[in-house]
């Protein structure tokens, strides 16, 4: 376990990492989850084995710190990301981000792209405003007294099932409030403004058993691979991880 300060008061975000040679991959987590849990069995597959791979825990997740002081807005994510690539030196990583760490990803790319050299987006949040049925919108319709003190994280945790709710309750109910916040806000200019004006490879995956992505036309003129992910929904690496594999190694399913 690794660690570096972010944010005004000294908090630590904090990583583990398996040693290998090449471009770091550095896997990131979405909203309530934690990196090792969702990824490491993606990393350990024959196909990615031997690569350096961070598996980093965003603040307020997992083990990393969780302070109150902090904003937990998008942008400040991604900075709390670049001090992680720039103690471990990290640069021109591949980035591998699931969900809120997909949209998390690429506001660090377009910020920092001394770091970045690929992405891979599983699910990534790419607008404001996501349908009522998203995690972050159900959080996000909460006052943040009503989610923390109110009974709001206590009730979704009951309503988002066991698999999801074995990493959320480890969250910080006050940094799982204010991310969701700030992903249904957005960014200005969006993450997909972002996206399409990244001058890196990029790759989107959209599990077969959810919407499809808004925007795949425009998306795929700007360079964006997109490839839909047979038998999988929203939590891709678990549903079809052989698919999974293959995008994050670079190859055809």
């Amino acid at each position: 376990m690794r660690q570096v300060e972010f944010g005004p008061t000294g908090a630590h975000v904090r990583w583990t990492e398996a040693a290998g040679e090449g471009p770091a991959r550095v896997y990131v987590h979405g909203l309530g989850s934690a990196s090792t849990v969702y990824h490491a069995h993606i990393a350990a597959d024959p196909a990615l084995a031997g690569r350096r791979s961070l598996f980093v825990d965003l603040p307020g997740h997992g083990i990393s710190d969780r302070p109150l002081d902090f904003g937990y807005t998008l942008e400040e994510h991604a900075d709390a990301l670049a001090a992680v690539l720039d103690v471990a030196g990290a640069r021109g990583a591949e980035l591998i981000g699931h969900s809120m760490g997909g949209a998390v990803a690429v506001v660090l790319a377009a910020r920092r792209p001394d770091l970045v050299s690929r992405l891979v987006l599983a699910e990534a949040n790419l607008d404001p405003n996501p349908p009522r049925t998203a995690g972050s919108s159900g959080m996000a319709a909460y006052t943040e007294d009503a989610f923390v003190r109110g009974g709001g994280f206590e009730e979704t945790l009951e309503r988002v099932g066991p698999l999801w709710r074995a990493t959320m309750r480890l969250a910080d109910p006050t940094a799982l409030h204010r991310t969701a916040v700030a992903l249904v806000r957005g960014t200005t200019p969006t993450m997909r403004a972002m996206l399409l004006e990244l001058d890196i490879p990029r790759m989107y995956l959209v599990g077969e058993h959810g919407d499809d992505i808004a925007g795949r036309p425009e998306l795929t003129a700007a360079g964006v691979t997109v490839r839909t992910i047979a038998g999988a929904g929203h939590n891709i690496m678990f549903d079809n991880p052989e698919d999974f594999v293959a995008a994050v190694a670079g190859r055809a399913a």
